[in-house]
């Protein structure tokens, strides 16, 4: 009984528990973008899910040409190396969006709503770019080694029926956040910058008399977007692979987790992008094989025992986001503070 036990543990943490923590990692990374651009600069950016598009595109190039060279840093993946150069140019790309861009409106004083209409023609511009440069197609990058745990070195270590295999990526992915986290946060808190933003998000009129430059606060705002939409990207493709049209869809999910955590709280994006990770994961997961494990043989399930099909893994987000904005608008954390 305890093998059995011991079996439905480990499928749980191979199909369920280690794939929800990196997919989570990388909704919090994504979602905590969305969160600086809607707390300091008051709109929501729908631009952001193609962002990561350009910024991952542009590691891969980096990544292609250094692979070329034959440059890596095995055992990891080369993308590691090329990540510092593809956020300088998504940073750019912002910088420059901005300046030609949002900031017309910001000097117009225009509505969010007006804003957010703008972002979406970022968005469709930001997606026809990539597609033009890499194609609409799957592209994967990811070298060096691909597991850092085997599911038969597993079984052979333990005698377990059920293998565990941990994927380099997914270890990468949770490692990365954690640093990222950490550094956003002691950025926030402890530099006169990040205390400048927070000031100009708490009250911008305040944080002007104070002396406190608002361009200069934009522009380090679009440099921590770049940094975590090239980042998140990058983790997901690594762990995935890359296509334009995942990285359209990822922005639902993104979203679903700012405002479940509530927009404009970087702790609620964090807390937000785990919840949904776990409900989409856990959801479509089919059970069949824990449940087999856990129960007496005469009540061994018969099909699948999944409740939703993993094509319909994003529409979670968006039941989880009507819920959320129906029962408790403000999120988990209740946002618009950072």
């Amino acid at each position: 009984m305890m093998i059995d036990f011991l079996n439905a543990i480990v499928a749980l943490s191979n199909f369920v528990l280690i794939p929800a923590i990196a997919y989570g990692s990388q909704l919090a990374l994504g979602a905590l973008g969305v969160t600086l651009v809607y707390g300091v600069l008051r709109f929501s950016n729908f631009a952001h899910g193609d962002t990561m598009a350009f910024g991952t595109m542009t590691v891969i190039l980096f990544t292609w040409w250094f692979q070329s060279m034959g440059i890596s840093i095995h055992p990891l993946p080369t993308a590691l190396l090329a990540l510092p150069f593809g956020i300088a140019v998504t940073a750019l790309l912002l910088l420059g969006t901005d300046r030609v861009v949002y900031r017309f409106y910001r000097k117009q004083k225009a509505q969010p709503v007006i804003y957010l209409i703008v972002s979406l023609g970022v968005m469709f511009i930001l997606n026809g770019l990539v597609r033009f440069i890499i194609g609409p197609g799957d592209q994967r990058f990811a070298d060096g080694e691909r597991f850092i745990m085997k599911a038969r070195d597993f079984k052979a270590m333990t005698g377990l029926k059920e293998g565990l295999a941990i994927k380099t990526s997914q270890s990468i992915t949770l490692v990365t956040a954690i640093i990222v986290v950490i550094a956003l946060f002691w950025f926030l808190n402890r530099t006169r910058t990040g205390k400048s933003m927070r000031a100009f998000s708490d009250n911008e009129d305040l944080a002007l008399l104070s002396g406190i430059n608002p361009e200069r606060v934009v522009i380090y705002t679009w440099l921590i977007v770049a940094a975590l939409a090239t980042i998140a990207g990058t983790l997901y493709g690594l762990d995935k692979s890359f296509k334009p049209f995942t990285y359209f869809q990822l922005l639902l999910p993104i979203f679903a987790a700012a405002i479940v955590g509530g927009l404009g709280s970087p702790l609620g994006a964090i807390a937000g992008g785990f919840v949904i990770a776990f409900s989409e994961v856990m959801i479509t997961y089919a059970w069949k094989k824990v449940l087999t494990y856990l129960m007496p043989d005469s009540l061994d399930p018969s099909g699948l025992v999944q409740l939703i099909a993993t094509e319909y893994k994003f529409a979670i987000s968006f039941v989880i986001l009507v819920i959320v904005l129906l029962f408790r608008p403000t999120g988990l954390f209740r946002g618009k503070a950072l």
